[in-house]
């Protein structure tokens, strides 16, 4: 048995709103964490974290200072979901949610962080502790209300069981050639042409062979900005496009039409995240091209309903803004019950790191393909993480530490500490 001790938090903020990094449609800012250490009476650390866009971070700091009282004492072997409901269903807390917003990221946080002193003090990468799992524990660890109506228990035990098979195969074959994976690095919206044509041609070189740019700026800047990616990556190589929400339902098929001589792969995020049947609406106008979308929703409900309505070609999970591992294990099994691919989102800060799990775990013991499934690549702020991603050739490699890749070096926080860290004096 061992129980958390102690829960600390950190306002740590990186300032990358000056160099353009990270800017789409209608964001601009600081890349920042929530990060949250919890000291365990078994001599391990878990950390967790959610991201942020700099100012806010403080409230979901406060957020999880709310929840501290909760975990103290728990039992990390001890039941997962009615730990989870103790968080997600406070009797007081959950009304300024429910499942959504500042509190459900901080619960993604503390969750995440139990979660990675699990897999430490198994010894094994999260991908791998979660993979090696008995199918009962991982239903187990699954909420299931509210999604029952679109999966059940059973039919999740199924998919886990039929996972099992050829999963030491397909684990050979990611040791050997790694994760399918894109970039998004060549195409923030702040850039200027020649950046993202330097940008695209280098990435390129790299190995990358599919590549994401921003837009929902004025559409001719974003008809230009497409042609001279497409010039650089030629016919073969995949574009896709992030809209970062800012479009209306018809002005988002309007644009499309525009942009469709690109041969975009996907439109990600392409209206406001809640609007399900509009985009649902979108999906059937743009077709072939897929929508993609779920960097912000808000819960695996809202994932529930976008399959239901055939409204997605691709599922964007995030690892922290919804309540950590164990709802991201149901988004990524209501994902394979509809035959949807998911390719995580990530960038941001901690994002690869975290992703590049969840996406061998799904590959491993949910999808059992590769087909349609990429991991995001935003090549910024890894040197502050213990553990930092690997790529290769456009590709992840299989990480090999023990835990969730969350840890932070002590340092990076230290500097930019906000508002009284080094880097923001």
């Amino acid at each position: 048995m061992t129980t958390i001790t102690g829960v600390d938090v950190h306002d740590v903020r990186f300032p990358t709103a000056a160099a353009g990094d990270g800017s789409d449609s209608i964001n601009r800012g600081d890349y920042s964490a929530t990060y949250v250490e919890l000291s365990t009476d078994g001599g391990v650390a878990g950390t967790g974290f959610t991201f942020t866009n700099g100012q806010g971070n403080e409230i979901t700091c406060a957020a999880v200072r709310a929840l501290a009282p909760t975990l103290i004492g728990v039992d990390l072997d001890g039941d997962p979901l009615a730990f989870l409901r103790a968080l997600t269903a406070h009797p007081q807390l959950r009304w300024i949610g429910p499942e959504k917003g500042a509190l459900h990221m901080a619960t993604g946080a503390v969750v995440n962080a139990v979660w990675d002193a699990r897999a430490k003090l198994a010894g094994k990468p999260m991908w791998q502790f979660l993979a090696e799992l008995p199918t009962e524990d991982l239903v187990a660890a699954v909420d299931f209300r509210h999604i029952s109506d679109a999966l059940t228990p059973g039919e999740a035990a199924a998919i886990l069981d039929k996972g099992r098979a050829g999963l030491s195969e397909r684990l050979e074959e990611l040791r050997r050639e790694g994760f399918p994976s894109y970039t998004t690095s060549v195409g923030w919206l702040g850039y200027p042409d020649e950046k993202v044509r330097a940008l695209t041609r280098q990435a390129y070189a790299e190995g990358w062979r599919a590549m994401k740019m921003k837009v929902g700026g004025p559409i001719e800047d974003d008809v230009r900005r497409a042609g001279i990616i497409r010039a650089e990556i030629g016919p073969d190589a995949l574009l896709m496009m992030d809209a970062n929400q800012i479009w209306g339902v018809d002005e988002a098929i309007a644009n499309m039409a525009r942009l469709a001589e690109f041969d975009p792969y996907w439109i990600e995020e392409p209206t406001h995240p809640d609007d399900v049947l509009g985009h649902a609406r979108i999906q059937r106008a743009v077709s072939p091209v897929r929508v993609a979308t779920g960097e912000v929703a808000a819960n695996r409900v809202v994932f529930k309903q976008l399959l239901q309505a055939g409204a997605i070609g691709v599922m964007q999970v995030d690892a922290c803004r919804v309540a950590g591992i164990p709802e991201v294990l149901a988004e990524l099994l209501l994902a394979a019950k509809f035959g949807v691919p998911v390719c995580p989102h990530s960038g941001g800060v901690g994002l690869c790191e975290l992703v590049q799990h969840i996406a061998i775990f799904d590959y491993l013991r949910v999808g059992t393909s590769l087909d349609g499934r990429m991991i995001e690549y935003v090549d910024h702020l890894h040197e502050h993480f213990e553990d930092p991603v690997r790529t290769r050739e456009g590709r992840y490699l299989v990480p090999t530490r023990a835990g969730y890749s969350s840890d932070m070096r002590a340092a990076s926080i230290a500097e930019f500490s906000f508002p009284d860290g080094p880097a923001w004096n």
